[in-house]
């Protein structure tokens, strides 16, 4: 299985080190970088990572606001995603457990400590045995599995769910909908399109492209360029 997490620093050569660390263990792929509190909520509640990986900010101002931010996360999200705490010292312990953080890691981040970690939070974390879901047409139900949907497209108040041997399933749920509820390594690239990232063969940046299979072209615009980044990184793990 694959997961998810998100990067949450400010600084761009601490964070740059943390991926290092991180392509140790490729069944973990970085879906965003979030550098301040003010963008924090927005990027869990549209990544929906299940690891969030925080270097706690040196100053002390910064660091309260930063861990009420974390506490202000938890309303707004269904399932929580498993925090880990980073920190040159053992000064925030205490708080980072007292606002929701699951692990707290020392820096420099060694591959035996982010090992023993992510040994942690798998074990908090089993594979779900769902892997289908029913898509409901009136008294007609289709169950399909997630790995042969290639992509969704938005049809008005409805949404075409492409299959990866051509055929198409018509659901009476929006694409809001399933941005919200499918597995993160669904990932929505347009207004229009949400695309399962394991059959994403080729990105084409200059023309804007996605393309599924070296089959399906799908366009991508730039107000989902993070997630298109998501994808890249990813693949390259």
């Amino acid at each position: 299985m694959r997961f998810s997490f998100l990067i949450i620093d400010d600084n761009d050569t601490t964070a740059k080190e943390i991926l290092e660390v991180f392509e140790n263990f490729p069944n973990y792929f970085c879906a965003g970088i979030a550098k301040d509190s003010q963008t924090t909520i927005k990027q869990i509640i549209k990544l929906k990572p299940q690891l969030i990986i925080v270097q706690i900010p040196a100053k002390s101002n910064d660091t309260d606001l930063f861990f009420e931010t974390i506490k202000e996360s938890f309303q707004y999200l269904e399932t929580m995603p498993y925090f880990i705490a980073l920190a040159p010292t053992s000064d925030y312990v205490l708080t980072a457990i007292q606002s929701g953080f699951s692990d707290y890691v020392l820096m420099p981040l060694h591959i035996h400590q982010l090992g023993k970690s992510l040994f942690k939070f798998e074990k908090r974390n089993p594979a779900p045995a769902v892997s289908t879901i029913c898509i409901k047409s009136y008294s007609d139900y289709h169950f399909v599995a997630l790995q042969d949907i290639l992509y969704l497209k938005s049809d008005n108040n409805t949404t075409d769910i492409q299959l990866c041997n051509g055929k198409k399933v018509n659901a009476f749920k929006t694409l809001k909908h399933f941005e919200n509820t499918l597995p993160f390594y669904f990932l929505r690239i347009h207004k229009s399109y949400i695309v399962n990232i394991n059959q994403v063969s080729r990105i084409y940046f200059s023309k804007s492209k996605c393309y599924l299979n070296y089959d399906e072209i799908l366009p991508f615009s730039l107000t989902y360029r993070e997630n298109v980044e998501a994808i890249i990184r990813k693949i390259n793990i």
